[in-house]
């Protein structure tokens, strides 16, 4: 019997071999936005694996909207070479499919690595923006609030690193909305207090956000796909919740948007999370049967039988791994193998697969 987690899904014309997707995970590995060696063997074991869709790091559009001086960006030539570089080696090894998450930390952003603090930058800070001058935690510097020349600024810039995704061959763009940073903090009337067009009600939070996908979406290929990540609630009585989550993700199905991969919090340390396996699948239920939009189910999915009922179910059409790959990335292998489906890998590692044992070696010819 076909397993529903290994049958492909189209994209506009980008087709997902399985529906396991990696999910953008920082590394904060990077050096001034660039991408190293670290990523080229972070993102190719998971090529490698066979996993269907490869999502890269949240990688801030402007320097300035890096969340550290670790994170990726892609801004500059040498970024977009290295990441062609890894695009390259993922198309040699298997059929994964790639994309980028693009980002903009807001205030959110000139932040230590994790393993530093992860509090704000003493050497080498920069000034931070959001809708509103609300800062992230108490004693944090204050953002500086957004004007029209500064939010016309960040669309350009996701316009620019969008090119730049083109040009080094991602087959998606992510966009992030979620986790508190700057599309987020956007959406989010506990971050937003503003009182022109872009703050107040529903229809003007949801603006700017709508605006910078309807300009990725008009960059980016027409043939490749443009996704959004998105926060389906806050966590917080009185912040952005489902219903708006299924309001926002309507007008971006209108707009062309292909794919909501729903997350949840990361606004404000005053959040109240449930959590538990697949605690965020019932957000990603709501927004796929009342946006009537695809979506990618995320958090807390550890095991293949809990994967497969999930897209059965009709709860959403990808399942997205992120600490689960990093602790097993050859997790795509095992599940396939525990459903019963063809394990795909590449010729050299044939011989590890128990189906194979006793067999000839498969050269490389018949495995691809």
């Amino acid at each position: 019997m076909s397993a529903s987690l290994f049958s492909p899904l189209r994209l506009r014309e980008v087709e997902l071999s399985n529906r396991v997707v990696v999910a953008p995970m920082c590394q904060y590995m990077a050096q001034d936005g660039v991408p190293q060696d670290w990523h080229l063997v972070h993102l190719g074991q998971y090529a490698q694996s066979n996993f269907g869709l490869i999502i890269a790091e949240a990688t801030g559009v402007s320097p300035e909207g890096r969340i550290t001086p670790g994170c990726t960006g892609l801004y500059s030539d040498a970024a977009e070479a290295a990441f062609a570089r890894i695009i390259s080696f993922a198309r040699s090894v298997g059929n994964s499919m790639m994309g980028v998450q693009l980002s903009h930390a807001g205030r959110k952003a000139s932040t230590a690595t994790p393993w530093d603090g992860a509090g704000t930058l003493v050497d080498g800070a920069w000034q931070t923006v959001a809708p509103s001058n609300v800062p992230y935690l108490p004693g944090w510097p204050e953002p500086t609030a957004l004007d029209a020349t500064g939010m016309a600024q960040i669309k350009a810039d996701f316009v620019a690193a969008t090119r730049r995704a083109a040009r080094a061959g991602f087959d998606l763009v992510e966009l992030h909305a979620a986790h508190g940073y700057l599309l987020h903090e956007f959406l989010s009337p506990i971050t937003n207090q503003r009182t022109d067009a872009y703050g107040g009600s529903l229809e003007n939070r949801m603006r700017f956000v709508l605006e910078i996908f309807e300009a990725v979406r008009a960059e980016f290929p027409a043939e490749r796909p443009v996704i959004l990540r998105l926060s389906a609630t806050d966590w917080i009585e009185g912040g952005w919740h489902v219903a708006d989550a299924v309001i926002l993700s309507r007008e971006l199905a209108a707009l062309g948007c292909d794919m909501i991969h729903v997350s949840s919090g990361g606004l404000d340390q005053r959040q109240q999370i449930v959590p538990g396996a697949g605690y965020q699948v019932a957000f990603s239920q709501a927004i796929r049967a009342e946006a009537d939009i695809p979506t990618i189910a995320v958090g807390q999915i550890t095991q293949a039988i809990q994967a497969e009922t999930i897209l059965r179910t009709g709860q959403a059409d990808a399942i997205a791994l992120a600490r689960g790959a990093l602790w097993n990335p050859r997790w795509a292998w095992h599940a396939a193998a525990e459903l019963g489906q063809e394990v795909t890998m590449p010729a050299p590692y044939a011989r590890c697969n128990p189906a194979l044992r006793g067999k000839p070696f498969v050269t490389r010819k018949a495995l691809k």
